[in-house]
């Protein structure tokens, strides 16, 4: 029965894989980056972005894939911003997954205006474990690890860490108020996934912003610029 259940999750990472290149292939004809932003509920994920595209990124056009399991506040934050959204909820026919999967992301593409848009950042569920799992045809990936989850979670959920090619330390406006050792976290971090790159920020005050929205914009050069 054991092995039964590998060879079952090895094929649906393989069909992952299969339908992640097929994103990633028409990602590319629309000359358009793609990142895959993650974290834990409650993160603040969609803070940070509306913090990003209140001032914009300047001649990158950006557009956004919501995942969620149902609902669509996030959604609504976005679109009062006159950002391009549309609405991923895994509870429509994809059993109410807890993350998305390069599958739920290509049905999301005819309704997407890949054409208009430079970037296109994939909000995904949030969760720490299943979405590091499944590869939707980005470009680089995010993650926003919260000051209040503590010290410990690169070590919990590495995998998680160690798939992202950014982390973005949240809340520290409000260090002064928890009882939190950054340079241990930094520490943990760098354990499990050594020399990424990290940045220190707050979604709320705008603190270190400025560093993730010139990020956006480096990958997003990079993935318009001709080999």
């Amino acid at each position: 029965m054991h092995r039964t259940k590998v060879k079952v999750a090895e094929d649906a990472l393989d069909a992952n894989t299969t339908i992640a290149q097929a994103n990633r292939a028409d990602f590319d004809r629309a000359d358009l980056a793609v990142v895959n932003l993650m974290s834990a509920p409650g993160a603040g994920k969609t803070t940070l972005l509306e913090s990003v595209f209140r001032d914009g990124l300047g001649h990158i056009k950006p557009g956004v894939l919501e995942g969620d399991v149902q609902g669509s506040m996030d959604a609504d934050r976005m679109a009062s911003l006159h950002v391009p959204v549309t609405q991923l909820n895994t509870q429509n026919g994809f059993g109410g997954e807890c993350h998305l999967d390069a599958n739920m992301v290509r049905s999301a593409l005819p309704s997407l205006p890949l054409e208009e848009i430079d970037l296109l950042v994939i909000e995904n569920v949030g969760n720490l474990v299943c979405p590091a799992e499944f590869r939707v045809g980005e470009d680089a990936r995010a993650m926003v690890c919260s000051i209040t989850e503590g010290e410990e979670k690169p070590l919990k959920y590495p995998l998680m860490f160690r798939t992202c090619d950014l982390v973005l330390v949240n809340k520290v406006d409000l260090l002064p108020h928890l009882d939190f050792d950054m340079d241990k976290l930094l520490y943990n971090l760098e354990a499990v996934h050594p020399g990424v790159e990290h940045m220190v920020v707050s979604a709320r005050t705008g603190e270190g912003v400025d560093g993730f929205r010139d990020w956006l914009t480096r990958v997003a050069d990079r993935a318009r610029t001709p080999a």
